[in-house]
């Protein structure tokens, strides 16, 4: 490597060279032909552009993060497709070409992506000791430190297209190496003027590996098959309605205990600072992409939550519950819907719950005023009622998007509050739906399990009417 090479990876860790020199030949850039087609829903008649249609699982961010470029071209997804776990890849939502963007092969690899809403960029979190799965070994003490990288995306698809890549590390520039005191705990998001990132931590002691959790009993029936898939891969206890109400509220009390916190990194400088620390475990950091320095977080439980939807300035100020709520609401999937506004869900998937209103809801993040937008009605297989899991406000104001229990999505009208079937059949498994609007509230996007049956995920987008 000559010395001109040398001085522009300066910014680069001795690990990372070594990495370079080591490794096979890195995928950033490389593309990938079009997997797109069109479906037709079995029940709505409507046509489904399937965007990735491959037995890779194709995972979209959260649906409190960005997903289309700044250029409003490319959809942002994580898949394993490159060979090397979990990478970062977009499609172009008109041609269908893919290209893939990172390429980490260490540590935790990449995690989180963070789409700039004003530059062909993205932010992204590499490196540092992955959590074990159930039965493995404890953390890699000797894994590469966790950093924050900003892509030029811009740069790589342009070159990518051209075929005219240059070396990886030329799109690349490190923000930060983070403290390795601190663990992720709810990903993190950029702050609306794009100046920091937000990062949800854990510190302390880290927890013992998780529990393998119990095998489904083996399927007697389509019947058991549908309530299967329909599970996916939330706690089959979380769905269970024979399980009373203080034996769930005791698994969510240890599953949410901290400490946590939320630390600002500057995304010119790489400083690291201290936002705020709860006495709980910290999840689902999201910005208001209206409003600077507004974060909202909530209290992780993996289920229900004694009070979960928070909102803290960046300074640290203001730290205060967005919709406080009662001990037999259970609040989840929280979203920046509005300048002023988070929409969220009650759901009412157990007998309990159907005792209180339940539904997508939006909450006044000012006056704290609240109104419930709509539920539908779902027979479960277990006897139970499902209804409404997750959900998305456009970016007009005009509609709110909701994905069910068994996989309908439903477009409801800000208006008038009419409820329209979009599509069925979208397996939840081996993830959820997890549906968002385009920047123009003209489509709809979701990870779907239709395809294969709950095997793997695939993009898909339906136009709103």
């Amino acid at each position: 490597m000559n010395l001109k090479a040398f001085c522009i990876l300066g910014s680069l860790t001795l690990a990372s060279l070594a990495s370079l020199a080591e490794d096979a030949p890195s995928n950033v850039g490389k593309r990938y032909p079009s997997e797109m087609r069109t479906i037709t829903d079995a029940v709505t008649g409507r046509k489904i552009k399937v965007l990735t249609s491959s037995t890779f699982s194709d995972s979209k961010p959260y649906q409190t993060h960005p997903t289309w470029t700044a250029d409003g071209k490319w959809i942002i997804f994580r898949s394993e497709r490159g060979g090397h776990g979990g990478q970062a890849f977009v499609v172009n939502e008109e041609t269908g070409d893919i290209i893939q963007l990172t390429d980490e092969r260490e540590g935790g690899g990449m995690i989180t992506p963070n789409l700039s809403r004003k530059e062909m960029k993205f932010w992204y979190m590499r490196g540092g000791p992955r959590m074990p799965r159930p039965g493995e070994p404890a953390p890699d003490k000797s894994a590469p430190p966790r950093q924050l990288i900003e892509l030029d995306i811009g740069s790589l698809i342009a070159d990518s297209m051209a075929g005219k890549l240059k070396a990886p590390f030329i799109y690349q520039r490190v923000v930060a190496t983070l403290p390795a005191d601190l663990r992720d705990s709810g990903g993190f998001g950029v702050d609306a003027d794009e100046t920091k990132a937000y990062w949800g931590v854990a510190f302390g002691p880290p927890p013992a590996p998780p529990a393998a959790p119990a095998p489904l009993p083996a399927p007697k029936s389509e019947a058991d098959k549908a309530a299967q898939r329909v599970r996916g891969d939330v706690d089959t206890k979380n769905t269970d309605p024979t399980q009373s109400r203080e034996a769930a509220r005791k698994r969510f009390e240890l599953a949410g205990r901290g400490p946590g916190g939320i630390r600002a990194i500057d995304l010119k400088t790489g400083a690291v600072t201290k936002v705020i620390d709860v006495d709980f475990r910290m999840g689902h950091v999201q910005t208001n992409p209206w409003v600077p320095g507004e974060i909202i977080y909530c209290h992780e439980t993996t289920g229900d939550a004694p009070q979960r939807i928070w909102a803290v300035n960046a300074d640290g100020s203001n730290n205060r519950p967005v919709y406080v709520e009662t001990p037999d609401e259970w609040i989840t999937h929280e979203t920046v819907s509005a300048r002023d506004e988070v929409m969220f869900l009650i759901i009412g998937h157990l007998p309990y719950l159907r005792e209180k209103p339940t539904g997508i809801a939006v909450v006044n993040l000012r006056d704290r005023q609240m109104k419930i937008l709509g539920q539908v009605e779902e027979d479960m297989e277990n006897g139970t009622k499902g209804g409404f899991w997750h959900c998305n406000g456009s970016p007009d104001g005009k509609w709110a998007v909701g994905d069910t229990f068994k996989g309908s999505i439903y477009l409801i009208s800000r208006e008038n509050g009419c409820r329209t079937l979009l599509t069925t059949g979208h397996v939840m498994k081996p993830d959820h739906t997890h549906p968002i609007f385009s920047p123009d509230s003209k489509r709809v996007l979701i990870q779907s399990g239709l395809l294969s049956e709950g095997k793997n995920l695939n993009l898909m987008e339906v136009d709103v009417p």
